[in-house]
């Protein structure tokens, strides 16, 4: 059974982090090794909360507590989304490196959780520059939103050849493939997803939803990793991915819901209503 050791924050009510990852992940047949790097009441976009940050070491001796039952062997994929801070980053890069050294097949992928547009860098101070000069080279996959990706290669992109050019810049600095989750361009009604690797790039284009979702990119990542593990071509990956996350962030919005409705839209994870296709453009 394919397992993933994913290592981000927990909300309690509503869907981020973990709590947009790990069911969706199981949800697709996934064994899930949850570590969380803070446990709150709700997700910071609410403008209040409760609950711990854990201490980069507590998370060390989880991940250590792991590895002490000998099982790391199994562990196909480490997971990563926000980071908090840089000492934290410093843990998850250890703990990826602690999984490869028992399982030499095992891969890193990253969802390098920093800002977006319209609310520019969220992330804590330092965390931008631990990515670009810690986590790039050492991750396999990385999953860039548009405004992360200009952060991370230093261009502007402001259109889907300079998506791709961007993408094989970021992948030349370390990751294997690289996942552009959410492209929007001005005057457009579609959401481009773009995936780049060795054997090339590909698009899927998906109906612009007019509103924004906390913890939509967390299930991007958990979704696409899940089907990247499984062996499909990207093509396919990438279509599945599409679907499924435009199936869950429709059900959110015909339900006017504030929270992601993971739950409700489950089956869409699984087996998407809607179906995209995904086109080679590179």
């Amino acid at each position: 059974m394919t397992t993933i050791l994913s290592i981000q924050s927990a909300v309690a009510y509503g869907h981020a982090g973990n709590s947009s990852a790990v069911f969706p992940l199981q949800r697709l047949g996934i064994e899930t090794w949850p570590v969380y790097t803070v446990t709150f009441s709700n997700h910071t976009g609410y403008g209040a909360w409760r609950g711990p940050l854990i201490p980069a070491a507590d998370v060390r001796e989880v991940v250590l507590g792991i590895d002490d039952r000998e099982v790391l062997d199994r562990c196909d994929a480490v997971l990563s989304g926000y980071q908090g801070a840089p000492d934290m980053g410093a843990v998850i890069l250890e703990a990826a490196a602690l999984v490869k050294q028992r399982n030499p097949a095992a891969i890193y992928c990253c969802d390098p959780v920093m800002g977006d547009y319209g609310r520019g860098f969220y992330a804590r101070p330092g965390i931008p520059e631990f990515m670009r000069e810690h986590v790039v080279p050492a991750a396999d996959v990385m999953t860039p939103n548009l405004f992360e990706l200009e952060y991370l290669t230093d261009r502007t992109v402001g259109s889907l050849a300079e998506v791709v050019e961007a993408a094989q810049a970021l992948r030349s600095q370390g990751p294997n493939t690289v996942l552009v989750t959410s492209a929007v361009f001005e005057g457009e009604s579609a959401m481009r997803m773009v995936a780049v690797t060795d054997e090339g790039a590909w698009q899927v284009e998906t109906p612009l939803l007019d509103r924004s979702f906390t913890g939509s990119g967390d299930l991007t990542t958990a979704t696409f990793l899940a089907r990247l593990l499984s062996g499909l071509p990207m093509d396919e990956v990438l279509a599945l991915t599409a679907g499924s996350v435009y199936g869950v962030l429709k059900a959110t919005t015909d339900l006017d819901s504030l929270e992601l409705r993971i739950v409700p839209a489950q089956d869409e994870i699984v087996a998407p209503t809607h179906r995209f296709t995904a086109q080679r453009i590179a």
